[in-house]
């Protein structure tokens, strides 16, 4: 059994430059959180393979394509691979999610 407390894990330094910590990473998927405070956005970007967003804690925007929604607590967002994909938060708390990439990439985001 593997444990992991997610305020020990380190935060990540990324391209998004928000608080991203990377949990788990292994062949079939990899694992992160992400909290966005408010007015903070991931960069536009394609993932080379499937993502699955949990919402965690509070309100945010997902866009996927042309597709825009406002996603809240405990809503499962599925986003297809190589599809431009970003989430913002334009509330006034904290917007916290987990990121599932299935498999784990073998290729790199590419930013837009």
């Amino acid at each position: 059994m593997k444990i992991i407390t997610t305020k020990d894990v380190q935060i990540a330094d990324t391209v998004h430059k928000v608080a991203v910590k990377k949990l788990m990473n292994f062949e079939h998927a990899t694992i992160v959180h992400i909290e966005l405070k408010p007015g903070e956005a991931l960069k536009r970007h394609i993932t080379p393979v499937d993502v699955t967003f949990y919402v965690l804690e509070g309100e945010g925007i997902v866009e996927i394509g042309k597709e825009r929604e406002t996603v809240k607590k405990d809503q499962l967002i599925f986003s297809p691979a190589k599809i431009v994909h970003t989430l913002l938060n334009e509330s006034e708390a904290s917007f916290r999610f987990l990121v599932i990439k299935t498999p784990t990439p073998k290729t790199e985001t590419k930013l837009l």
